[in-house]
């Protein structure tokens, strides 16, 4: 089978792209491309970065627009076929689709891009599921262990524009998360700058240090439990994993983060039935182009954690005797 030709593109890069090198943003979109290939296009200078050459290692700016030329790509075909259960999950996941945009609620376990040990990503899923619109593209990201609500855009000039709305902070976004511990303010404002380094094993962390960028988090209390607290956030900058760092930092760390929780914690919730991480894109609101109104679409809570959280109202089963023989 022959390869698929591609014509010369522009990727606009998302601010949730900042600081990503730039060889790491091209292999989790170019799946198939020999990596001896790809370096070699940004050593020729085929791959450009505002017009200009760059090495491998740049990393990645808010707003960057990265030019690919022609390219000859697997076939779709050599792709490795997606579940119908899980174009099925997708399918009953989308909560808006328009000419201009889809928004899904996002499933936990699922990676937004290539590179997580998975066969494919939700924008391999997206793909297959809404075949009728190859030029779908991803606006923003989500943690593969976080849910909710994930934005795609259907059209360039669409994508552009909500791009230009993240970088100046208008997109308003609201997660749910369960903290443990009680949380005693109102309101809690955290500023602190976020750090992002990369482990020998290839693996992202993010620390509080003062080299890094500076993120804005706001967490409000909704509920309080016998020993988690159920809270609204607000995160006004794009860091990432900034809600759980952030989280982390004031000593409430989210529910089921195996990466910046608590470990004995988390053993301990999941006998109210929690398996993942208690993180969820709960609102997302944004204006589109021609348009006057500001859309504000909702992903309502996944089943798994509103149980949990009827099961923190209940007090525990005792743990039957044993009994001697």
């Amino acid at each position: 089978m022959y390869p698929t030709k591609t014509p010369v593109s522009i990727l606009s890069v998302a601010p949730s792209f900042y600081n990503q090198r730039l060889d790491n943003f091209l292999k989790s979109r170019l799946k198939g491309l020999p990596k001896s290939a790809l370096y070699r296009l940004i050593r020729t200078g085929q791959v450009r970065v505002n017009k200009k050459r760059v090495k491998p290692s740049y990393h990645l700016a808010e707003g960057d627009e990265v030019r690919l030329p022609p390219l000859s790509l697997p076939e779709p075909s050599t792709i490795p076929e997606i579940p119908p259960r899980v174009l099925q999950l997708f399918q009953a996941s989308i909560l808006h689709k328009d000419e201009n945009i889809l928004v899904i609620n996002k499933p936990s376990g699922f990676a937004v891009q290539g590179g997580s040990g998975l066969a494919y990503s939700i924008i391999d899923i997206i793909r297959k599921m809404i075949s009728e619109n190859t030029s779908l593209e991803l606006v923003h990201r989500l943690d593969k262990d976080s849910s909710g609500c994930l934005l795609f855009a259907c059209k360039r000039s669409v994508l552009k524009y909500l791009h230009e709305q993240f970088v100046h902070g208008t997109v308003q976004k609201i997660y749910l998360a369960l903290l443990k511990g009680h949380c005693s303010f109102k309101h809690k404002n955290v500023e602190l700058p976020l750090f992002k380094s990369q482990l020998v094993s290839g693996e992202r962390m993010v620390c509080v240090k003062k080299e890094g960028k500076m993120a804005h988090t706001t967490f409000t209390p909704i509920n309080v439990y016998k020993e988690t607290t159920l809270v609204e956030v607000r995160p006004h900058t794009g860091r990432t994993h900034q809600i759980r760092v952030h989280a982390q930092a004031i000593g409430h760390a989210i529910a089921g983060d195996e990466k910046y929780g608590d470990k004995k914690f988390n053993q301990h919730m999941r006998q109210y039935g929690l398996a993942r991480l208690f993180l969820h894109a709960h609102q997302i609101a944004f204006k589109l182009p021609d348009k006057k109104k500001v859309m504000n679409i909702t992903a309502p809570l996944p089943e798994e954690l509103k149980k949990c959280l009827v099961r923190l109202l209940a007090p525990l089963l005792p743990t039957p005797p044993t009994t001697n023989h």
